[in-house]
């Protein structure tokens, strides 16, 4: 995407009242959370949902160093799947909510698709601040193209990365609309604007990142 269209997008989510960091890479990245955004608001507590992205920053480590925040750890594979449930609602109290997203519209809506919620009920509700790492290859040009790039691209690499799924997609990379138990398809969210003004905040990474 030229330089002209990525800034239009930022327009877009701008007037739909996402604050926007436009960054170069994942350094530049971490660097905006760490020492703008962080510094910007007042939290105690943090949570987050799975995104490839933002794990690539390096921000949980951070954020786990950091003595006197409580970090509501939702993916402790040492814990039992009650218990990462339990952490999963806690984490709709978080202060501080860090994520990504499947798809970003050039009209600035952003698109997910969750298996469970856990992604995508922070975002619409609970945290008093949202973080989102975007990378600008998930940038489509409507909702339709949205769509069509979860089901054809996020959600069957998604599954993939997931040895313990057995469903279509995770064998053949194709979304079949299926029955499956272990579906990881189940919610669609469309977010228009950010309310209050600014509670969502988006890091735009100027790379390929992410499915």
């Amino acid at each position: 995407m030229d330089k002209t269209d990525l800034h239009n997008v930022i327009k877009q989510l701008e007037l739909n009242n996402f604050e926007v960091f436009l960054t170069e890479n994942i350094q530049s990245a971490r660097n905006v959370f760490e020492n703008e955004i962080l510094k910007g608001i007042k939290y105690s507590s943090v949570s987050y949902a799975d995104s490839i992205t933002m794990h690539k920053t390096g921000i949980l480590d951070l954020l786990r160093n950091i003595d006197s925040l409580e970090f509501i750890d939702t993916f402790n594979h040492d814990d039992s799947w009650k218990e990462q449930i339990d952490k999963r609602k806690k984490a709709l109290t978080a202060d501080l909510f860090v994520t990504g997203t499947n798809a970003l519209t050039e009209k600035g809506q952003l698109v997910n698709l969750d298996m469970i919620g856990n992604r995508v009920a922070p975002l619409a509700f609970g945290p008093r601040h949202v973080v989102l790492f975007i990378g600008t290859n998930k940038i489509v040009k409507n909702l339709d193209e949205a769509f069509n790039r979860i089901r054809t691209i996020s959600a069957p690499l998604n599954a993939k990365r997931h040895d313990d799924l057995k469903t279509p997609c995770q064998k053949t990379g194709i979304c079949y609309d299926c029955k499956s138990p272990q579906r990881i398809c189940n919610t669609w969210t469309i977010t228009e604007k950010s309310y209050p003004k600014n509670r969502i905040k988006i890091i735009l990474i100027d790379q390929d990142l992410g499915y």
